[in-house]
């Protein structure tokens, strides 16, 4: 498997820094890993969008899913597609709410709402906690989170190698069990490690690192810091768990 950094800013993008996104590629086939604000235009610098075989979001705040309505325009406006999209749907796995959730961002007012139908151009499929879906080459299984929205940490196979991504959580008992024994943890860090912060939101480089070393993982890299966070502290934290640690930067790619 390849992946391939969109985008790594957290909560918000940063100054020239994308919010999440990411690629997964084998056997030809492209998925994509959340879609937040300013990845459209760093997924279009690597590959034609309709190329995508499908799409994953974790959850659905705006950093990791906000750049779907730009995706919906060039699927529903572009002048000349390579096939028609009716017949070839995005299939898009993501929380329940997620065809509402989208349809609400894209409607252009509330009166119009009602009548925007991104059925035409995507076909939604809910994740469901613990199901593992086969999407192109990949297995995917979908594991809850703790976060202050409906959110999944993801375990993606494929050729007897694993990439598992945490998504946005904060500390739980889920972690352990998406994590354990994968070849590369790409895992949320997104404050330095202190008791001030609030639960159940995010993780400090010092749990990343913790979290990778009692999964017992190959490879940790760590993503979603925060424009405000000072990086070389969070990295430091990590290591100090887990020797190796490293920080994706948009642009990066790894094989799994």
């Amino acid at each position: 498997m390849r992946l391939t950094i969109l985008g790594c800013s957290g909560s918000i993008p940063g100054p020239g820094e994308p919010a999440s996104g990411y690629l997964v590629e084998a056997d030809g086939f492209l998925l994509g890993l959340e879609l937040g604000n300013g990845t459209f235009a760093e997924l279009q610098s690597r590959h034609d969008p309709f190329d995508l075989g499908a799409l994953v979001f974790s959850h659905l705040h705006p950093d990791h899913c906000a750049d779907f309505s730009a995706l919906t325009v060039l699927r529903r406006y572009h002048p000349k597609p390579p096939y028609d999209m009716s017949a070839h749907r995005l299939p898009v796995h993501a929380p329940g709410n997620a065809s509402s959730r989208f349809a609400r961002a894209y409607a252009p007012d509330d009166a119009e709402l009602a009548d925007t139908d991104l059925s035409e151009v995507f076909a939604f499929r809910p994740l469901t906690a613990g199901t593992s879906v086969h999407i192109g080459p990949f297995e995917l299984c979908p594991v809850p989170v703790v976060h202050p929205t409906e959110a999944f940490g993801l375990r993606v196979s494929h050729g007897g190698r694993t990439l598992v991504y945490t998504g946005d959580t904060g500390p739980c008992d889920a972690l352990d069990e998406l994590a354990a024994g994968a070849d590369v943890l790409l895992s949320e860090a997104t404050w330095t490690h202190s008791p001030s912060r609030p639960d159940g939101v995010h993780l400090s480089g010092t749990q990343a690192g913790a979290l990778a070393r009692r999964a017992g993982v190959g490879r940790l890299l760590l993503t979603h810091v925060a424009p405000w966070t000072d990086r070389d502290a969070v990295l430091a934290e990590a290591r100090a768990e887990f020797p190796g640690a490293a920080l994706v930067e948009r642009g990066d790619t790894y094989i799994v």
